[in-house]
């Protein structure tokens, strides 16, 4: 009786979550601070985890780096979004469909103008470069998360005005840096950003500031 195959996970079959997907990121990054994993296999381990749809295809990632096994997390029923947010948030049919992948490796990636923002966005830039400029965006959720993996390469993010920015992310050789808004919302969306800037760099801020810094100086033309 003591050598008993172990039970699989009745909760296989679910649908992984954002919150499941960002516990098993959490492992891996704190697996590879730690130099349990090498940077190929938190890369390799990474890819799988934005990839998973299921549990069941979570748990096998941080088997060997996890006693137990990733539990299943309870339905997030999205709230009301308030109607003065000074920003438009229209939530998805599918929240758990709510996620987009955007890979630069070499090259680069920009979004302008009106486009929909994910409740969670995972952005590759791998010696090159990603631009999304969210100001005339249109926000799937109360909070986003932008999952970035700047490799000698960077991400900017510029969210509208009263948007909160929150930086959760970890600079190796690297650095996160954010400059939002002088006068945050209460009912504005908030941008999470998580993940690694690894001889790269990840920066938010707010339009106003972007702006600033761009026409910085030409009031002075011609004197």
């Amino acid at each position: 009786m003591e050598n008993l195959p172990d039970r699989p996970n009745p909760h296989a079959h679910l649908r992984a979550s954002d919150i499941d997907r960002d516990q098993v990121v959490d492992v891996l990054r704190d697996a590879l601070m730690t130099g349990r994993l090498t940077q190929d296999e938190h890369a390799e381990r990474l890819e799988q985890t934005l990839q998973a749809r299921t549990l069941g295809e979570l748990e096998p990632i941080t088997s060997d780096l996890l006693q137990h096994p990733v539990a299943p997390s309870a339905p997030m029923v999205p709230a009301q979004v308030a109607s003065n947010s000074p920003v438009p948030i229209e939530y998805p049919a599918n929240p758990d469909d709510s996620f987009t992948t955007m890979v630069a490796i070499f090259g680069g990636v920009e979004r302008k103008g009106r486009w929909r923002v994910k409740r969670r966005t995972n952005a590759f830039a791998v010696f090159g470069g990603q631009d999304l400029d969210m100001t005339d965006a249109v926000f799937e959720g109360k909070e986003v998360t932008i999952w970035t993996f700047a490799v000698f390469g960077g991400v900017d993010i510029t969210v509208p005005e009263g948007v909160t920015v929150r930086n959760e992310g970890v600079g190796i050789f690297g650095a996160f840096a954010t400059q939002g808004s002088d006068t945050e919302h209460p009912d504005a969306p908030v941008v999470v950003l998580k993940g690694l800037a690894l001889f790269g760099g990840v920066g938010g801020q707010s339009s106003a500031k972007r702006h600033k810094k761009r026409f910085k100086g030409h009031g002075q033309l011609g004197h």
